[in-house]
Formats: structure tokens, C-alpha cells, sequence
């Protein structure tokens, strides 16, 4: 059976479980920088450690929910206990909102609220993805089309969510984020209801089996074989090494206030070290063959560099959000455009240019001049230092106080969509391709792990953002003023893209025979 006409009527149910759960996530990102500055009155350094923190643990709860799912729920259960959650956590920073004059309650109920969002996303993330592949035959060419029109329902909500999020909430009156967090928080429970009144219908194999039902006893009886000391020994290992290794980031972070532990990035340094002990102990394995070692060796040098990619390109969320909001002219005619809605321009950007990209790449392939993959990734981290050397050069002469052309922004995104279209599909199909099969779900968690502590790192370099009268230093660089700040990330970006470009050559020949 190499395919059907048309596609299963349960891949449109995920789209849209999926477009709804992306816009309740990315419509309360495009406002909740600007909430916890201009509501709740956090500077933006704590703001900007928050929304780092959040987006972090956004990505590192994935790796328990999939567990979960795997041993007990299954994908079902998950998605629809993740989605209410996440309606829940909305829910509670719409009352954070409703009561922002009273800032010990609203700071009460938001950090609540993030932390639902965090706990029903590791449920939800990591289970609606998988089914797709499972409304089809092993054998059927239209799972990549599946998955492309599954993507799509990420870029549809991504699109719309910042424009109606950031249209009733992002007024300039503080009393109105309630409006967006609401407007959120509907349209999880919009995405829950329709996947759970439709999903025994629909979301069926080809012989109309239901998918991602929760495991039968008989295999939870084969996955509970007994365990052998030595796997013990090695998860409770693995455990030691994060919790030693979260005290050891503890107790060397810049600390505020009296002693070591005062101001200790507790959260972060918990995502640190997880990101990097998990790796180890896969690498360690002793069933692995060096050549499978090799290629997951591969894998993680990409993800490191991935970090200093998203970790510059989710400024989107947080210190750009600052920049819209304060330093751009968003005058269209006699209306002004609200800063969130400069987050709808990365994905309806992908859309139009994903097909030019798909369409290069083959050109260039048909002739023998495509880039190897690595390459491509060098040349996503140097588009990204380019984006910010664009706009850093939009800024360096403009006087204080006077609001820059959205020119400069909109070719900062148009110029970062080209990066992310070089780099982030290229990444996923790389673990696919080199991870060996026993490994390969793990594996494709370091992933994501990669992605939480480029986020958290985000968040860090999003607290320096100039602010009048403070200056302040990131490893002896001094950020004075704009343009200093947008250098950092073009320092930090082009040096990545050098360093991996040199590297591509190395490493497409250590993957020789895979791609």
C-alpha cells in the first residue's frame, strides 16, 4: 500500500488540536514581557530571567510527560490532560491580570499559572507529534506531506495568535492584558474540546485501530521486565550527577544579596546541568558500536550550536518585545500597530519563503552545488549575526528618546526566518537520520534539552537590555547603549557560524553514508 488520495480525516483533528494549543502559547508570549514590565513593575532583568526560565522548563518537561504517556496514558489522555492544564494556567494569569494593582496576589497567581503551562505542555508536546505518523502504513509516501500540513497548523496559530492576543490586550492600559490572557486561555479549551469530541472518530490506523490509547497490561508486563543492578546504578547516577551538578551552577552564579545562595539561578542551573548530564550517560552506553557513538557525537555538537542560535533568535519573546514596544515607530498612517503584533511576521515570513527555500535547496542539489547539512546550519547562525548587524546599524545614530523605523525590525525577522529556515528543519531530520533506533526518542529529547537551555540562556542575555542609568557587562564586554546590545549577538552569532562552517567539512565526513 504506497498511498491513498487525500489524507486521513484524523491528521486535520491534530492540525487543529495543534493550531489552537500554538496560539494559546505564542498569544501569551507576545504579552507577557510586556505584562510583568508595565503591570506588575518588574524590571527588566527579573523579567527577563522569568520569561527564561519559563520558556526553559517549557522544553525540559516534555522528557517526563512522554514518559508518562509511553508507561501509563498514553498519547489520548496526555493531550487532553495537558491541554486543560494549560487552559487552567492561562486561566490564573487572566486573574493575575485582573488583580495586577495587587502585586503580591497577582505575582501569586501568575507564577501558579506558569507553572500549569509548563507541567501540561510536558504532557501535550510531546504526543500530538507522534500520532501522526501513526494514521499511516510504515510503507506510505504521504507522511511527509502529513507532517508539512501538520507544521502548517503551527504557523497558522503562531500567525493569528499575537494578532487577536495582542489586539484586546496589548492596549498600552494595563487593565486590558487581562483580555489576551483570556483570549489564550479560550483558545486552549477550544483545542481541548475538539480534539476530545472528535478524536475516537478519527484518530484511527488505516485498519481503524485507535491510536495512542494507553498500554495494555500485557505491555506494561514486557516493558516491566526486571531491572538489572546496572541500570540502576546508572539512573541513580544520572540523578546524583544533575542534583550535584545544579549546586555546583548554584553556588557560582552571580548571587544577590547576602551569601552564595541568595540570588542562585536555582532553575536555571537545574536545566544546565540536565542538559548536560543526560547526554553523557547516553554516550556511555556500553551497547553502543563506535560508529553509532560517532554519530551521536555528531548530534550533539550540533545541538551546542543550536544553543547560540535560538538562544539569540527567541529575543523575539523578550528583549525585541521590549524594542517594539519602546524604541520602534509603529505608526501606519493614523494608526498605531501594537508591538505584539510584530510576532506574527517570523511565521507568516516561513510560509511564503519555506517553499522558495525547498525549491533552492533542490536546484542547487540537482547540480551538485547543495551544501552538505552542517554547512547549512553555519550559514542559519551567520544569517542570524547578520539580522542583528542589520539592525544594530539602524540604531547606532538614532538620538535618545526618538523611535526608529519598523524597517529595521521587520528586516531583523525577514533575515532571521532565512536563518531558521536553513538550520531548525535540518536539525530534526539529522537526529532522525543518525540516532540508532533503541536511542532514537532520547535522543530526539537532548534535542529539545538543547532548545531549554538555549531559552534559559535567552532569557539571561535578554536581561541586558540597556535601561537609563544602569550600565552593564557580559564577560567584560560593555553594553552602554543599543547598538552595543545588538553587537553581542552578531559577536556572539557570527563566531558560532565560523567555528561551525570550519567544522562542517569534519563532521559531514564523520556522517558519511548516513544522509
Amino acid at each position: 500500500m504506497g498511498t491513498t488520495k487525500g489524507h486521513p480525516k484524523g491528521l486535520y483533528l491534530l492540525f487543529v488540536t495543534e493550531m489552537w494549543e500554538r496560539f494559546s502559547y505564542y498569544g501569551m508570549r507576545a504579552l507577557f514581557m510586556l505584562y510583568m514590565v508595565q503591570a506588575l513593575l518588574f524590571d527588566k532583568e527579573t523579567a527577563s530571567q522569568i520569561y527564561g526560565s519559563y520558556t526553559g522548563l517549557v522544553y525540559l518537561t516534555p522528557l517526563i510527560g512522554g514518559y508518562i504517556a509511553d508507561r501509563y496514558w498514553g498519547n489520548r489522555r496526555s493531550i487532553v490532560v495537558g491541554a486543560l492544564t494549560m487552559a487552567f494556567g492561562q486561566f490564573l494569569l487572566f486573574l493575575s491580570a485582573c488583580y495586577f494593582s495587587e502585586m503580591e496576589l497577582a505575582k501569586w497567581l501568575m507564577f501558579c499559572g506558569l507553572g500549569l503551562l509548563i507541567l501540561g505542555n510536558g504532557f501535550f508536546k510531546p504526543n500530538i507529534s507522534t500520532m501522526v505518523g501513526h494514521l499511516y502504513t510504515a510503507d506510505d509516501t504521504r507522511k511527509d506531506s502529513a507532517f508539512t500540513i501538520f507544521y502548517m497548523g503551527v504557523n497558522v496559530g503562531s500567525t493569528i495568535a499575537p494578532l487577536i492576543c495582542g489586539l484586546v490586550g496589548n492596549t498600552g492600559h494595563p487593565e486590558d492584558f487581562k483580555w489576551g490572557f483570556l483570549s489564550a486561555c479560550i483558545g486552549m479549551l477550544l483545542g481541548a474540546f475538539v480534539f476530545q469530541l472528535f478524536k475516537n472518530k478519527y484518530i484511527c490506523d488505516p485498519d481503524g485501530n485507535a491510536v495512542g490509547v494507553a498500554p495494555k497490561k500485557k505491555e506494561l508486563q514486557v516493558v516491566s521486565a526486571p531491572v538489572s543492578s546496572e541500570k540502576i546504578w546508572r539512573v541513580s547516577s544520572m540523578v546524583a550527577s544533575i542534583v550535584v551538578l545544579t549546586l555546583l551552577f548554584s553556588v557560582n552564579w552571580q548571587a544577590e544579596g547576602s551569601g552564595y545562595f541568595a540570588g542562585a539561578d536555582w532553575i536555571g542551573s537545574l536545566i544546565y546541568a540536565t542538559t548536560i548530564v543526560i547526554p553523557c550517560f547516553i554516550i556511555i552506553d556500553k551497547s553502543l558500536t563506535r560508529v553509532e557513538k560517532i554519530r551521536i557525537g555528531v548530534i550533539y555538537i550540533i545541538a551546542f550550536f543550536v544553543i547560540f542560535f535560538w538562544a539569540a533568535y527567541e529575543q523575539a519573546g523578550a528583549s525585541l518585545t521590549f524594542f517594539a514596544d519602546e524604541q520602534t515607530d509603529r505608526h501606519i498612517g493614523n494608526w498605531e500597530m501594537p508591538a505584539a503584533y510584530f510576532q506574527s511576521f517570523n511565521p507568516i515570513m516561513i510560509v511564503v519563503l519555506a517553499p522558495v527555500f525547498a525549491s533552492i535547496w533542490s536546484f542547487l542539489g540537482r547540480r551538485g552545488l547543495e551544501p552538505n547539512s552542517p554547512c547549512k546550519q553555519a550559514i542559519g547562525l551567520l544569517l542570524l549575526a547578520l539580522g542583528y548587524l542589520f539592525i544594530a546599524f539602524g540604531v547606532k545614530d538614532a538620538v535618545p528618546g526618538v523611535k526608529v523605523s519598523m524597517m529595521w525590525l521587520t528586516g531583523l525577522y525577514l533575515i532571521h526566518t532565512m536563518g531558521e529556515l536553513c538550520l531548525a528543519p535540518i536539525g530534526l531530520s539529522l537526529v532522525y537520520k543518525l540516532s540508532p533506533v533503541r536511542f532514537s526518542s532520547l535522543l530526539m529529547g537532548v534535542w529539545y534539552l538543547s532548545t531549554s537551555a538555549a531559552n534559559k540562556f535567552a532569557g539571561m542575555l535578554s536581561g541586558y537590555y540597556p535601561e537609563k542609568g544602569i550600565a552593564r557587562s557580559f564577560l567584560g564586554y560593555q553594553i552602554e547603549n543599543l547598538y552595543d546590545f545588538f553587537m553581542l549577538f552578531v559577536f556572539m552569532s557570527g563566531t558560532a557560524a565560523v567555528i561551525l562552517f570550519l567544522l562542517s567539512g569534519k563532521l559531514h565526513k564523520m556522517m558519511k553514508g548516513i544522509e
